[in-house]
């Protein structure tokens, strides 16, 4: 019951906050362009500005995988407050809401709220990504392997400060080695 609470209280605040005009200057900008098919699979969380249900996400992994509908299937999954803490897993439901660039969608966790979800930065090989909101107020860095070079870490953290972010609340999500 608390899951289902926490779920319904996280998709009503990112569902009336998308609602909201752009803060931290001029709109925010996709990439041109994001090929569905290569963007679907496993992106390791390197680090975010997390909701409340991600703080303490230890080995934090979102997939997606394309429905026929078009939806974006999506499982996030983590151990909460540490490497061996229990698995939290959520089923979001995301939805392309510009196809001609497939990079603004909307990612629903309870109907019919659908949160403001934006590729603001993707690699040519899709190995790493950003996810940003236009009221710039969480972001994700993720990437296919669960770490980045700093160098890398750096340039993408800077970016994200142009964007119109508080860098300072970015937090690293830790990773090890899963056995099995």
């Amino acid at each position: 019951m608390q899951r289902i609470l926490a779920l319904t209280i996280v998709a009503f605040l990112l569902a009336l906050t998308s609602a909201c005009t752009e803060e931290g200057g001029s709109p925010m900008k996709t990439v041109s362009h994001v090929d569905l098919a290569s963007f679907m699979g496993d992106w390791y969380v390197i680090a975010n500005i997390p909701t409340f249900i991600e703080k303490g996400a230890h080995n934090a992994v979102e997939s997606y995988a394309l429905n026929d509908d078009g939806s974006i299937a999506t499982t996030f999954r983590f151990n909460q407050d540490a490497f061996d803490g229990p698995v939290k897993t959520y089923h979001p439901t995301g939805f392309v809401r510009d196809t001609s660039s497939n990079a603004l969608w909307g990612m629903q966790f309870i109907w019919p709220f659908k949160a403001d979800y934006r590729i603001v930065w993707l690699e040519p090989d899709n190995s790493i990504t950003v996810i940003a909101r236009a009221k710039r107020d969480y972001v994700w860095i993720m990437a296919r392997q669960p770490r980045i070079p700093d160098d890398k870490y750096a340039e993408i953290v800077d970016f994200i400060g142009k964007l119109g972010y508080d860098t300072g609340k970015i937090e690293k999500v830790p990773h090890q080695p899963r056995s099995g």
